[in-house]
């Protein structure tokens, strides 16, 4: 097995660097990985902290009248989750949790925001009305007069904004009082004509600015093909530089913003590349990393805010004479201590949720351990999925999908237990699927895996799905992150032993609708497929039933290299960010 440069991407340091490789050396070896990912070096935009914003705000060109502040605050990734929750954080090397969120503290947050700078736009990045209890029961409804409440601007649609169907995302979207853009999703029902405005307009603090959106193209293959269904997607190089140069020059934008629900890598490539020249900002969604100092690509910056309402990105940018003079980014944390609820979004709150209430407060289980999903390769939360169904089919293999989905669940510190609720069921699991197993041989798991190795660590960014590597119980996998493609898998082991490519195993996931019945998680030609009559939420209350109180935790299912269990972003050569 080759020895692999390791490089956790979570806060670790000279720790991780190789024996007799120089700290010098290996921060130029990666850099120049970068490069061969197709991504120019990306750094760090130093002079866009919390000082300089704190700096620009009391400028006194700003408070003569002399100059304008425009402010631009962008929230995505919210997946229905409108109430305070634990939030995941990286301090010290090690994980803390802390209370954040809430829609009714996000209110008041805004509120305090916009009365510090009226030349201000609210943006949502997508991703809104899926991932929650409320939102699935819903289909999203409960969430537009939420989002109206906050008096949002702009929104774009997110890849799980297709997830009730084209019907009921256009009735969603439709319902927001803000403007929609996206110029990459088409009618598939009406020839070429796009489904919302491509692009749009503000004239605010004396200024034109320009916004185009993106949502992922890689949608009807990442989700369920029948949630896209007639829809059609394109690549941002298809049309972005014809939009870039309608408002660069004619209608004369001095800045021009790309909203995109693309996912980080896929959001820096683009950053480099030459039909992206006269984008001043990319502001990301989808993978829900949080940026705390802009990423500067060789012609955009590109950020991204978190997600579930954990977090508001804020850009402020000084104008004088039509002439941009300043900026300043920061990540602000929506900290239910620091801002009180807003009474008349509490009472929205309230209202909306009244009909699901009963329901999605009953207690399913309890768990002893931290339930979460930030890591990238192996997460308690999708143990507890795989054990589940291995415990119910039986099979050689579960197998559950890798994402980020759910916010972390606690034990209380006196009784050591947290409730599990049908609510953090659905924000487990957000789609309730039905299950498949098939049969599979040694052969076809290896090239699947390769597979899925790729889809997660694709040195070419545009070919990434999300980030997160796939689940699963019954085997143990490890690979070589760093590794070209069809290259990373070193070993796997089933039921403890080594995999024979010639064997015939059992295999249990979720069923994707639209898939071909002989199509399991991505993995095409199964054999003996069968579509069982079991919904996975069933087969999750069934086992918390029997189980409770339960105590998943990582176990080495999944094994890298050149990476640490803790792995929480795939997107760190050539630059210092870090996920906390």
């Amino acid at each position: 097995m080759n020895q692999h440069k390791k490089n956790c991407g979570c806060g670790c340091k000279d720790k991780l660097i190789p024996e007799g490789v120089s700290r010098k050396d290996f921060l130029r070896k990666i850099g120049a990985a970068t490069i061969g990912m197709g991504l120019s070096p990306l750094v760090s935009f130093a002079m866009m902290d919390e000082g300089k914003a704190q700096e620009i705000a009391k400028s006194k060109t700003i408070k003569d009248g002399k100059a304008q502040k425009i402010t631009l605050l962008h929230t995505t990734d919210i997946h229905g989750q409108i109430n305070v929750h634990d939030e995941f954080f990286w301090e010290d090397g090690k994980p803390a949790f802390k209370k954040r969120g809430g829609f009714a503290h996000l209110k008041t947050m805004v509120n305090e925001l916009r009365k510090q700078n009226p030349n201000m736009l609210l943006l949502d990045g997508g991703d809104c009305f899926q991932g929650s209890g409320i939102a699935a029961m819903s289909e999203g409804q409960a969430l537009v007069p939420l989002m109206n409440n906050l008096n949002y601007d702009l929104v774009l649609p997110g890849n799980w904004e297709v997830v009730y169907g084209k019907k009921m995302m256009l009735k969603d979207l439709g319902g927001y009082n803000a403007r929609k853009i996206c110029a990459n999703m088409f009618d598939d029902d009406a020839a070429s004509d796009l489904m919302f405005q491509p692009y749009s307009i503000f004239y605010i603090g004396g200024i034109k600015i320009g916004f185009i959106g993106y949502n992922d193209p890689l949608t009807p293959i990442r989700q369920s093909p029948d949630y896209s269904k007639g829809i059609k997607f394109c690549d941002p190089e298809k049309n972005i530089a014809k939009y870039i140069k309608i408002l660069k020059e004619q209608e004369q934008c001095k800045m021009v913003f790309v909203m995109s629900h693309m996912g980080l890598a896929q959001q820096l490539n683009l950053a480099s590349q030459p039909y992206a020249d006269g984008v001043d900002y990319i502001l990301g969604a989808d993978t829900h990393e949080r940026i705390r100092e802009p990423l500067q690509g060789k012609y955009a910056k590109v950020t991204e805010p978190g997600a579930f309402a954990s977090f508001i990105g804020k850009l402020d940018i000084v104008i004088e004479n039509g002439k941009i003079k300043d900026e300043a980014y920061e990540l602000l944390d929506v900290d239910p201590e620091k801002y009180k609820a807003d009474a008349e979004m509490n009472q929205l709150v309230e209202q909306v949720s009244k009909p699901y209430e009963k329901e999605l407060k009953r207690v399913i289980g309890k768990t002893k351990t931290i339930l979460m999903r930030n890591y990238i390769l192996e997460t308690p939360m999708d143990n507890l999925i795989t054990d589940a169904l291995m415990w119910k089919l039986k099979t050689d293999i579960t197998i559950s999908n890798g994402f980020r989905f759910g916010t972390p669940l606690l034990p209380d510190a006196k009784t050591g237990l947290a409730d599990i609720t049908e609510d953090y069921l659905w924000s487990m699991l957000p789609v309730n699927s039905k299950i498949k197993t098939a049969e599979v041989t040694g052969q076809q798991l290896i090239n699947w895996l390769e597979k899925e190795a790729e889809n997660t660590f694709a040195k070419d960014p545009t070919k990434r799905f999300g980030g997160w590597f796939i689940r699963f119980n019954g085997m143990q996998v490890t690979l070589t992150i760093g590794n070209e493609k069809g290259k990373r898998i070193q070993s796997v082991t089933i039921k403890d032993r080594p995999i024979d490519l010639e064997k015939t195993y059992t295999i249990t996931a979720c069923e994707r609708d639209g898939d071909p019945i002989t199509t399991l998680c991505r993995m095409q030609n199964v054999n003996k497929p069968v579509t069982q009559d079991l919904l996975l939420h069933n087969v999750l209350e069934e086992y918390l039933a029997e189980f409770s109180p339960i105590a998943p935790k990582l176990e080495g299912r999944a094994v890298a290299t050149d990476a640490l269990p803790t792995l929480l972003t795939q997107v760190t050569p050539g630059t210092n960010y870090q996920f906390r």
